[in-house]
């Protein structure tokens, strides 16, 4: 089974990507992030005609949305409205019993100050609540895949310049401790740093500002997928596509995949 993570920026812009990416990957299931679409005009046909028939999503105009898009039948499909009604989340059922949980963390805005800042404070207020959540709801021998654009670089090598952006949004030392909080409540497994070590540099998501990306390479690592312990001897790889930053209109984010043996 291979599961992949995107934030897509903008579905309804970017399907034709989406779809190339689905045939050509051969991926099973693909969540989304910033679909940034009312449910109504979700583009559900395009996908379910190339064979992904088990397609959820919540979304809102403009802004936030998330999707998950299978071929694999899902069940007990919910939402939850963490800290306020954005659409930042979206679960289902595998069916295996796996729980798939898909999130669009907030980014935070451009100053690191919850004082000043009211974007930075609802980032941090919103991982301190799906910390609760999971902490209360889930126990650590259950078989759970967390995805998404979790807006938070952990490492010193998930971004282009540790000493640089140590004050930057995204980086910051509370935003890290935050995140490393929620990776405790279940004792969690980030694939991705499974098969690429932590001593080498690792991003998903290049600025649009930079006119030629590959040659400034000043990437972040924003997009995770994450799975509990239960789940790790399947875990047989976990990498990022890359190459997707240069697709016809492409997301400044690209596909981070994870590979499971059934």
């Amino acid at each position: 089974m291979k599961i992949a993570t995107w934030n897509i920026n903008s579905v309804r812009l970017r399907i034709e990507i989406v779809k190339d990416f689905l045939k050509e990957s051969d991926t099973d299931i693909l969540c989304l992030q910033e679909t940034k679409t009312p449910d109504e005009f979700f583009p559900l046909q395009p996908i379910i005609d190339i064979g992904y028939k088990h397609t959820v999503f919540s979304g809102e105009k403009s802004y936030n949305g998330v999707a998950i898009i299978s071929r694999i039948p899902l069940q007990n499909v919910k939402t939850e409205n963490f800290i306020n009604k954005h659409k930042r989340h979206i679960s289902a059922i595998l069916p295996d019993e796996t729980e798939l949980h898909n999130f669009y963390i907030p980014a935070g805005g451009d100053e690191p100050d919850p004082v000043i800042n009211p974007k930075f404070k609802h980032k941090l207020d919103f991982y301190d609540e799906i910390t609760g959540w999971f902490a209360k709801n889930k126990k650590n021998s259950d078989k759970i895949i967390m995805v998404g654009d979790l807006n938070t670089a952990p490492l010193e090598n998930d971004v282009w310049s540790h000493k640089q952006l140590l004050n930057v949004v995204c980086h910051t030392p509370i935003e890290v401790e935050k995140m490393e909080n929620l990776r405790r409540t279940l004792n969690w497994v980030d694939t991705s740093r499974e098969f690429t070590p932590a001593e080498e540099k690792l991003y998903s998501w290049w600025s649009y500002r930079n006119r030629d990306w590959r040659k400034s390479n000043r990437g972040r690592r924003l997009d995770h997928i994450w799975i509990t312990q239960p789940l790790k001897e399947k875990l047989k790889a976990g990498y990022v596509i890359k190459e997707m930053r240069d697709a016809p209109l492409p997301s400044d984010h690209v596909p981070v995949v994870a590979e499971f043996k059934l």
